[in-house]
């Protein structure tokens, strides 16, 4: 740790030496909403408020909107079944999935069984970008994009971000065309305000219009970026283990223990063998490679589970009691395995978002010195952790989990590289490495949340807490401040009560404020427990899996989407106010696009209202009307707030699956 802390302080010296005011701007554009970041969450945040009429700045680090399904790779719908059934999701996600099944003719090009819908990520950004492009035409908004933007500074006045100055870049002339280096290579660059020999810089202010000062900021970054440039307050990691808490890996909170990140890639099943170069970091990374269990050992059940395209249908195969169709030459796959291009650090040496403190140790909170917040080593690891996942898949015979000459061989593969290939890059990885986990934003301090809002395991899980382990591992007074929430807040719990008589509720906290829904698994990809996280014999961090499982259907509150300091932000997408095991399962792709959708509204009804979102919820639920006007406004658009048959006079939720 102390080689670590050097290392930061070092870097410091440097950060602090590039830090200064910024340029004048070559250009300044108005705007009623700024929405940073392009993927899911931002996307609808700026289709809602252009269906609104408002004119919206939207600026994304890559040159892709979509981010899950675009530039970070991940094009394969995480849903539930029970909603998916249904069709209970936001009316711009079901245009979304709509417009896929247009787009090639069925939802489902890549025939993948982890999904109903797996397709390739360069589709994903052009049938969003229409979509987008429609809604600014028939809702008459405006829609600025700023693709490979980067925001660097904030103006902000006492309690209100007033500007926020922005860097865009392109590539220098006759140097090579973005995307050609990886996001390591080029993202603290991007930073810079200076030309740099690959990439050139725009200055752009970005501000309020002038008619009306009145403008709001979305928080749509995949690892909490404004927070952080805020400094609102926020959690990083691991929660403290509490009632709200009861799995929790850690008596006291571990920033560094993140979920891991995925860079992930598309390779291509072919009618002869390929000679796949053996990169010169594989020997570092290749012992942590894995199928993890027996019943996934095979090598076309893992190809197939998030195949993007098949333009053949082959044979029917079942391993592992899973059914799926073999691949055929010319099939595109996917990968985001656990064991194989996961790449998770859980330590002060190497956890890939900063902290606040490792902020300030390295300069980037100072003015100017902001340089994204990430630590560039582990992107980087990150990246050869991927590309020697691919050699090992085609190449690999050992297998960390289940012993060396498990996996075999299969060397009719290739890796698809190129600007024109699915993931849009020559080297062939994502553009972002998809993100399950960034900062999280500690909501404002209401009745009942005396040290912040936020979303707790208890607010969503299915756990069993009669389990033998929380009557051991919890003292007391904890596990009785468990029950009295599993029984219901209302319910009176004393030290006389007998605990084992309790009757725990069968549903989800029921939020008087929501304004979006979602519903998946709490899906746990834990950090490692010793560095470098690709170390041999590394395991993964005791006890991280113990919160996950299944979920009843959530809801958002709008609570977890206001932060604290600064009135004029709405957080929205991975940074709401949640619980490190919470979110684990408020992450996917049509959550991200409920919490998005819902922050485009509320931003554009308080501009219309004169209203902040704080005093939406600043009085009780039955006083407050114009937070019932925003609900029905919700409800009516298509934006559901709440499940069917989920409302407090319906206490068993069972049948959601």
């Amino acid at each position: 740790m102390g080689l670590s802390l050097s290392l930061l302080l070092w870097k410091s010296t440097i950060v602090k030496s590039q830090a200064q005011s910024s340029p004048s701007p070559d250009q300044t554009v108005e705007c009623e909403l700024l929405v940073v970041g392009g993927g899911l969450a931002g996307a609808a945040a700026s289709y809602e408020a252009l269906l609104e009429g408002k004119t919206v700045c939207l600026t994304e680090i890559t040159d892709w909107v979509g981010g899950q399904i675009s530039s970070q790779g991940t094009s394969a719908l995480d849903e539930r079944e029970t909603q998916r059934a249904r069709l209970f999701y936001p009316r711009g996600y079901l245009e979304l999935r709509a417009r896929i099944e247009d787009f090639y003719g069925k939802l489902d090009p890549g025939d993948c069984w982890v999904s109903v819908s797996c397709f390739l990520p360069k589709d994903a950004h052009t049938i969003l970008w229409e979509q987008l492009q429609d809604a600014e035409t028939k809702g008459e908004g405006t829609l600025y994009w700023f693709p490979s933007t980067v925001i660097k500074e904030l103006d902000i006045e006492g309690n209100k971000i007033v500007g926020a100055t922005a860097i865009q870049h392109s590539p220098q002339p006759g140097k090579p065309a973005l995307n050609n280096y990886p996001l390591s290579r080029t993202i603290e660059d991007a930073y810079s305000y200076q030309d740099s020999r690959l990439l050139k810089k725009k200055i752009i202010q970005l501000l309020p219009p002038q008619a009306d000062p009145d403008w709001y900021v979305i928080e749509a970054t995949e690892t909490g970026e404004i927070v952080a440039l805020a400094d609102v307050p926020h959690r990083l990691g691991i929660d403290p283990l509490s009632h709200l808490e009861p799995s929790s890996s850690s008596v006291s909170a571990d920033p560094y223990c993140t979920q891991g990140f995925t860079y992930t890639f598309a390779m291509e099943a072919t009618e002869e063998p390929q000679k796949n170069e053996m990169p010169p970091f594989y020997l570092q990374h290749h012992r942590y490679y894995s199928y993890e269990l027996e019943r996934l050992a095979d090598f076309n059940l893992v190809f197939t589970y998030r195949r993007i395209w098949s333009p053949e249908t082959g044979d029917p195969e079942t391993f592992g009691g899973i059914n799926f169709t073999a691949p055929t030459p010319g099939d595109i796959s996917m990968q985001n395995w656990t064991w194989g291009n996961d790449y998770r650090p859980g330590t002060s040496q190497d956890n890939l978002v900063y902290t606040r403190e490792q902020l300030q140790a390295t300069g980037q909170l100072q003015p100017g010195g902001w340089l994204g917040g990430l630590r560039t080593e582990t992107l980087k690891k990150g990246e050869d952790h991927a590309l020697g996942y691919f050699f090992w898949l085609v190449a690999g015979t050992t297998d960390s989990q289940l012993g060396d000459g498990v996996k075999k061989p299969d060397p009719n593969h290739r890796l698809l590289t190129g600007l024109d290939s699915p993931m849009g890059t020559a080297h062939g990885l994502s553009k972002y490495p998809y993100m399950r986990e960034g900062r999280r934003i500690i909501g404002r301090v209401y009745p009942g949340y005396s040290k912040g809002f936020t979303v707790h395991e208890v607010d969503i899980s299915r756990r069993n807490y009669r389990d033998e382990y929380y009557q051991s591992n919890l003292d007391p007074v904890t596990y009785r401040q468990l029950w009295k929430v599993l029984a219901g807040l209302e319910t009176s719990v004393n030290k006389d009560t007998n605990i084992a008589k309790l009757a725990r509720r069968t549903r989800s906290t029921i939020y008087p404020d929501s304004i979006g829904i979602g519903h998946y698994a709490i899906d746990f990809h834990p950090c490692m427990t010793k560095y470098p996280a690709e170390k041999p014999g590394n395991t993964e961090r005791k006890g991280e899996r113990r919160g996950g499982g299944q979920a009843y259907p959530f809801q958002i509150p709008l609570r977890a989407m206001i932060p604290q300091k600064i009135d004029n932000l709405v957080v929205t997408g991975k940074t709401i106010a949640t619980s490190h095991i919470a979110a684990a399962a408020y992450r996917v792709h049509s959550f991200e696009w409920s919490s998005g959708a819902a922050a485009g509204m509320i931003a554009s009804y308080v501009l219309d209202n004169d209203i902040m979102p704080y005093e939406l919820i600043d009085e009780s639920y039955i006083k407050e009307k114009e937070l019932q006007f925003l609900q029905r406004k919700l409800n009516d658009s298509g934006n559901p707030i709440a499940f069917p048959d989920t409302s407090i006079f319906n206490q068993n939720w069972e049948d959601w699956r």
